[in-house]
């Protein structure tokens, strides 16, 4: 199976911190892949050198093969890179349709000198993407909100917008940071259907930090879980579940023995 995204051996220190720490991943083509972990554990850090917000100190990130280690962001955009973010990061005073049209812009052909002028070739271009930028209104379920202004959306339609968005740099992989972050139980239901929707019917390889262990384990192929900045299990949404490093690093030392006695005792009882 194709290999989309690898990193191998990447670290990111800030002074004496050590963020991220020689973590190895590696996600196939059309995976669901899930990033677990306490808070702190480096997971959105590890987005950020992805992604080239942050460059490693140490180590490579590879994308379909080619390294992108120090790439600037919208160079790694351009490749087929998005995301989105913990903390919604739209243009609240924008409408709907306006946050979509800015996720064209690493596929643009003419630049902010052709929009100024307003040249024939940039108001073609423009006229596709409002009509792109639509449809990827539909696609996340927000029809009909498009002149509305970000600031004025329920939180969970910012949300699909943020994703919407992010659709809009034609990716073909999606970072997705806690896409169900502040939502209630029936927004985050829909929105794990969603997230599956797009990778069945979009075909993008999507890479998800979570802390809703119930999304989790639903979609993903994949979980790799950190802490303290190190990878310390890989495996199937069974074999997390099972883990005694990972109950310990979510429950404390002794609490995969106390797993383990619970599980024994349950058994034996039916």
């Amino acid at each position: 199976m194709k290999t989309v995204l690898e990193t191998r051996h990447v670290s990111k220190i800030f002074g004496g911190l050590v963020a991220v720490n020689k973590v190895d991943l590696v996600v196939p083509e059309g995976a669901i892949a899930s990033i677990i972990g306490p808070n702190g554990a480096g997971k959105t850090t590890l987005f950020n050198c992805i992604s080239g917000f942050y460059k490693p100190e140490i180590g490579q990130v590879l994308f379909n093969g080619e390294s992108i280690h120090g790439m600037l962001t919208d160079k790694i955009a351009a490749k087929g890179i998005a995301r989105t973010y913990q903390n919604i990061r739209l243009f609240k005073n924008m409408t709907a349709v306006e946050n979509i049209m800015v996720g064209f812009e690493p596929h643009l052909e003419h630049g902010w000198v052709a929009a100024m002028l307003k040249t024939k070739g940039y108001q073609k271009e423009e006229k596709y993407i409002i009509k792109e930028a639509s449809h990827l209104l539909h696609y996340v379920g927000l029809a009909g909100l498009g002149d509305h202004l970000a600031l004025n959306l329920p939180y969970g339609a910012q949300r699909r917008l943020e994703i919407a968005r992010a659709l809009a740099n034609q990716p073909k992989l999606l970072l997705l940071d806690e896409p169900t972050a502040g939502m209630n139980p029936q927004e985050t239901d829909d929105m794990k259907n969603f997230i599956r929707h797009i990778r069945d019917d979009l075909g993008i390889t999507i890479i998800l930090i979570e802390h809703d262990m119930r999304v989790v384990m639903d979609i993903s192929d994949q979980i790799s879980v950190l802490d303290y900045g190190q990878k310390i299990a890989e495996g199937t949404p069974k074999e997390i579940q099972a883990n005694p490093r990972v109950i310990e690093a979510y429950l404390g030392p002794g609490a995969a023995a106390l797993s383990e006695k619970y599980r024994k005792e349950k058994t034996h009882d039916a």
